[in-house]
């Protein structure tokens, strides 16, 4: 069943469908990620591009629930973020893609939320 969006705000950023699937820069075009369409709660991504391009993705929906923030680190599995409690995929960032980011997603399965960060070198 099709969620209903609450909040979809995009900057320099398209996905390739209404709140999933591949995501990419605007300014060049490059893939930069897969976000997970049905095991997300929420995401706040923000994010600058190899291009020098900075982006955001903020997404959540009306029966979206306020996550418990976990310090737990993000697991990986097949190069996918997934969530450390139920091994649910979130999503995909490409790292060698981005020159740094910062992440916080909500696993809508358990209810945590996780948060991940790469600086800039």
């Amino acid at each position: 069943m099709a969620r209903i969006l609450k909040n979809k705000e995009l900057e320099n950023t398209r996905l390739a469908a209404n709140y999933g699937g591949w995501m990419y820069c605007s300014s060049c075009n490059e893939n930069i990620g897969y976000l997970c369409y049905s095991t997300y709660d929420s995401i706040h991504f923000s994010y600058k591009c190899a291009c020098g391009s900075e982006g955001t993705v903020h997404i959540d929906f009306d029966d979206s629930c306020q996550g418990t923030k976990k310090d737990a680190e993000l697991s990986v599995i097949k190069n996918r973020l997934c969530c450390p409690t139920d091994h649910e995929p979130l999503m995909t960032v490409l790292d060698k893609k981005l020159l740094s980011y910062v992440l916080e997603i909500t696993c809508k399965t358990c209810g945590s939320t996780f948060s991940k960060i790469k600086k800039e070198i």
